[in-house]
Order: C-alpha cells, then sequence, then structure tokens
C-alpha cells in the first residue's frame, strides 16, 4: 500500500514484519523472527510498533502523528533501527526471505542411540512402543529381541567412522528396557571407550531406564563408568502406579524407589535427571518435580506431554492443555527466583529452552534427528532416531552396509520447515520447527506434519522462557552468559 498525494506522488508507507513482543524486567522486547534475536525497544520505539500496528503509514505520517509525544528525529531514529532489524519495512519492498539450506551431507554423525532390546519388563499402558499407538512391531519374527554385541561394535564402529572432526561423540543406550541387555550394554562401553582412544575421539555414554532392574552391581558398573542416568517415572506412588505397571497390573513404585535413591547415592559422578510423562490423570507438575527433587534427590526433572492418538483415554485434550501450561509457567518462576539467586533450579524444559534462546537457534528441523542424531534398532538397521528404529519407517542403511546418503537428503528434503505450511507464518518456529516427527505420525499418520494440535501451548511455552530470559538478562546476566558452556 502507499498513500498518493496531489500531482500522482506516493509514498511508501510501513507496516510490520515478523515478531513477537512481550515484556520482562519492565522493558518492551521484540523476539524478531526468522533472525531468533531478541530486541529491546524504548518507549519512542514502541509506540512506533503501536502506531504501525494499528495501521500502514509513512515516516512522515509516524512522525507527525507522534509530535505531541516525542521529537522528529527520535522517531525517524526508531523507524530506522526497526528497518535495521527488519521489525517493520515498506509495504511494497519485497522482503528477502533466507535460502532454503539443507545440512551438508555427509553431516557429522555425533549421537547414536542403540536399542539394545525391543523388550520390556513392564505394561506400560501409554507406552509409544507396546501401547495401541505403536509404529514398531516388536515381536516381529525377523527382528532379534536383544542386540547381538558384534552389531553394537559394529554400530559403534559406524559412529566413529561417521563423526569426521568432532572430538567427542555420543552413544546412548535405549529400550525397550536397556537393562535387559546388560551383558551387551557393559561389552559395549568397554569397546567404545577403546575404540574412541584410538581414533583420538572422547566418548561419552548415556542410557535410559525404568530403574526395575537396577542392581548393587549395575549401579557400581554405572558410577565407575560415568554413565549418564535418565530414570522414566512419573512421580508419587499412585500416580507412578497408575500407567508403570507390571503385565499382572501390580505398580512399580515401591520396587524402584529404593533402587533410585541406591542409584543418587551412589553415582555421583554426573547427574540423574527423571524423566516424566503427563497423561490425562498425571498433570500435576509442581506436586511430580517436588517429589522427585525432595524425595528422591534428582538433579533435573524433564516433563513431556504423552505421545498418544487423540482418542485414548490417557491423552492430555487440547482444553487441558491450557492447565498444564499454567502449571509449567509457575514452575519457571520457581526457576526464575532460583537463577536470580544464583540456586539451582532442576526444571530442565525451561533451562532447554532458555539455551536455544541464548544461542539463536532458528531451526530448519525440531530436533537433530536425521542428521547428527541416528538411531540403531536391535538387528543393526539404522533410522533417523531410536523412536523410528525397526519400523522400516525412514530407514537410513544399517550398521554393516553404513548410511544411506542418498535416504538421508530425502529425508531431510521432505521434512524441511518451509515444507509444513500450517508453520510459514508462526512466530514460534525458529524453537519449534513443527515438532516431533514420531509425535506427528502416531498423530496424523504423516512424520511430515506438524503438530499442530500443541500449537498453542508452544506459544504459550516460548512466551514465558522469552519472558524468564528478559528477566535474567536484566537480574542477572551471569546465569545466562554460563550457558555459552552449556551443552546443547
Amino acid at each position: 500500500m502507499a498513500v498518493e498525494l496531489s500531482g500522482g506522488l506516493t509514498v511508501a508507507t510501513l507496516a510490520l514484519r515478523e515478531f513477537h513482543s512481550f515484556r520482562a524486567a519492565g522493558r518492551d522486547l521484540l523476539y524478531l523472527v526468522p533472525s531468533a534475536a531478541i530486541f529491546g525497544i524504548d518507549e519512542v520505539t514502541a509506540a512506533v510498533v503501536q502506531a504501525v500496528s494499528e495501521e500502514p503509514r509513512s515516516e512522515n505520517a509516524l512522525v507527525s502523528a507522534l509530535a505531541d509525544r516525542f521529537p522528529g528525529e527520535e522517531v525517524r531514529t526508531a523507524i530506522g533501527e526497526l528497518r535495521r532489524v527488519h521489525a517493520v519495512g515498506f509495504e511494497h519492498q519485497h522482503e528477502e526471505q533466507p535460502a532454503r539450506v539443507l545440512p551438508s551431507v555427509p553431516f557429522p554423525l555425533n549421537t547414536l542411540v542403540l536399542n539394545l532390546t525391543n523388550q520390556c519388563n513392564l505394561a506400560c499402558a501409554y507406552c509409544y512402543e507396546y501401547g495401541d499407538d505403536k509404529i514398531v512391531d516388536v515381536h516381529h519374527a525377523d527382528r532379534p529381541r536383544f542386540m547381538s554385541g558384534e552389531t553394537a561394535r559394529r554400530a559403534v564402529d559406524v559412529l566413529l567412522r561417521e563423526s569426521g572432526a568432532s572430538r567427542v561423540v555420543h552413544l546412548t543406550f535405549f529400550g525397550g528396557e536397556t537393562l535387559l541387555n546388560v551383558p551387551v550394554l557393559e561389552a559395549t562401553v568397554a569397546y567404545a571407550r577403546s575404540a574412541a582412544a584410538q581414533a583420538g575421539k572422547q566418548i561419552d555414554f548415556s542410557l535410559t531406564t525404568n530403574a526395575t532392574l537396577l542392581r548393587p552391581e549395575i549401579i557400581a558398573f554405572l558410577a565407575d563408568n560415568q554413565v549418564g542416568v535418565t530414570i522414566s517415572i512419573d512421580g508419587p506412588r499412585e500416580l507412578q502406579n497408575k500407567f508403570r505397571v507390571f503385565a499382572d497390573g501390580t505398580g512399580s513404585y515401591d520396587i524402584v524407589a529404593p533402587k533410585i535413591k541406591a542409584l543418587l547415592h551412589r553415582h555421583r559422578s554426573r547427574p540423574i535427571g527423571a524423566r516424566v510423562t503427563l497423561t490425562s490423570d498425571a498433570r500435576d507438575v509442581a506436586r511430580i518435580y517436588h517429589h522427585l527433587t525432595g524425595e528422591f534427590g534428582f538433579w533435573e526433572v524433564g516433563f513431556a506431554l504423552v505421545t498418544t492418538s487423540a482418542n485414548q483415554q490417557h491423552a492430555i485434550d487440547e482444553r487441558a492443555f491450557d492447565g498444564v501450561l499454567e502449571q509449567f509457567r509457575a514452575l519457571a518462576q520457581e526457576f526464575l527466583d532460583h537463577a536470580v539467586a544464583n540456586r539451582h533450579h532442576g526444571f530442565s524444559n525451561v533451562r532447554r529452552t532458555l539455551e536455544e534462546i541464548h544461542k539463536g537457534a532458528s531451526k530448519a528441523y525440531p530436533c537433530g534427528a536425521g542428521i547428527g542424531l541416528l538411531g540403531v534398532a536391535t538387528d543393526g538397521d539404522v533410522a533417523v532416531c531410536h523412536r523410528f528404529a525397526g519400523s522400516g519407517l525412514f530407514k537410513l542403511g544399517t550398521v554393516h552396509d553404513g548410511i544411506d546418503r542418498t535416504a538421508q537428503v530425502a529425508f531431510l528434503e521432505t521434512h524441511h520447515i518451509d515444507d509444513k505450511t500450517g508453520c510459514s507464518r508462526c512466530w514460534a518456529r525458529p524453537l519449534c520447527a513443527g515438532g516431533c516427527y514420531h509425535e506427528a505420525q502416531v498423530r496424523y499418520g504423516a512424520s511430515t506434519r506438524p503438530n499442530l494440535h500443541y500449537c498453542e501451548w508452544i506459544r504459550g511455552w516460548t512466551d514465558t522462557c522469552l519472558q524468564i530470559y528478559g528477566e535474567l538478562a536484566e537480574r542477572n546476566p551471569a546465569f545466562l552468559a554460563r550457558l555459552d558452556h552449556e551443552k546443547q
């Protein structure tokens, strides 16, 4: 749009570009899309943004409209700054869109997730591997129930060979229940450490377990080898025993509680975290957090909404999302209070988001799946991540034949955020990029779809974390400076 003057002359008008406005520490700030930068604005700049939001105006018209409040030169300076950061622009001027860039292949592989087994000794009703929404046939006759030592060694070789110039690589053990295959776990750690040393690399180990099979000798092994451990647990007894049950329906809380405490007492070389699945019956975020940190002593607790189709009873419906978000916000405020006072708080969801904001993450893909992270099934098939390993979907080769780079490129081309039309105008897309592929596959039957049922949740949570970031930037910038050294 342009304003026509007498004599046929036209004056270009200014309009808003993509950003999200928020307030923190008494200041107005803009989260700029797609640069993912945060831009602080003063009173005059805020007035310009407000005026342009009401209707597109020319620069002279803005100066006139704000003349009773600010000198014209200040208004023009504010307009120039807003144009420089692409918060406003001329309506007739085409805004250059960033060129679509795919990760260069071969992209260095830095994390490999080994599904040591597709079996589990629990029968969690909401499990994405064993429940009604599963996409992997764990009983497939041609797929072994347990990964062999030979397959695991070949997987390690792939990781080291494909890691390029990376000096540190990550090997994660997963399941099923990981500790059902302890002999291969122990042998693989020893082999990987030796092979990494010969390759001049460091290797980091981690695993996820339901804690039911922890024994003193296993705990000692994990501690002595500095294996990072994440415990899948849903909170207090009645919540844990709702879904995390054995095949006969017996709850697991009283089994795992003493084992977890023994692990936390013995394993002090690395922080131990808890991973909680929130369902329609378990949404009391603060209570779960305080139980796990207070009763057990977990260093950090991360929460994930259950992965399931909408018709499952344990699914969190969209009406309940608002309540969960409010609980997240309350716990995030607690995190902020601790961070301002330089005290540790273990709400890992907010810390991870703060790291991404601080490092200017602007994602074309929601995670490293299919890029720097791959998953390996029990038979050695390689997939884009551990959730698809063994499903036949998005197979990217095998540990015996190597990574299929053609298949990898095809996956990345079809899953780029530019192809997710529902995301094209969302201000939160630099941090979200459409959401988890596996969640989309379960919910919509297509991994290329954005997780639209989470959109309001993601925007609300991102706004909360932006406010916390802005508060910390003003009240304890040293806390944010430490994020420069955090691993993503």
